[in-house]
């Protein structure tokens, strides 16, 4: 059996599914391969938004909007 033949049998049994359970399970599957693969688009920042992403977190700490690691471990404990 060929590789289209083997994806189309796929999808068949895919759309066969009830559990919503599986189907989540099997999108978790799908998406780790891609990202392991490198078939996920990345596309970087550009200059301009980095800057004012970094203008925006100095801004952000200079009027304490800000949280500390001690307080994000203290929410997932």
């Amino acid at each position: 059996m060929n590789l289209e033949a083997r994806k189309i049998e796929f999808i068949q049994e895919f759309l066969k599914l009830q559990s919503e359970d599986v189907v989540s399970r099997l999108e978790k599957i799908l998406k780790k391969e891609n990202y392991t693969s490198g078939e996920i688009a990345f596309e970087p920042m550009t200059q301009a938004e980095l800057n004012k992403r970094i203008d925006k977190s100095e801004s952000d700490f200079l009027n304490n909007r800000f949280k500390n690691s001690s307080e994000l471990l203290a929410k997932y404990e």
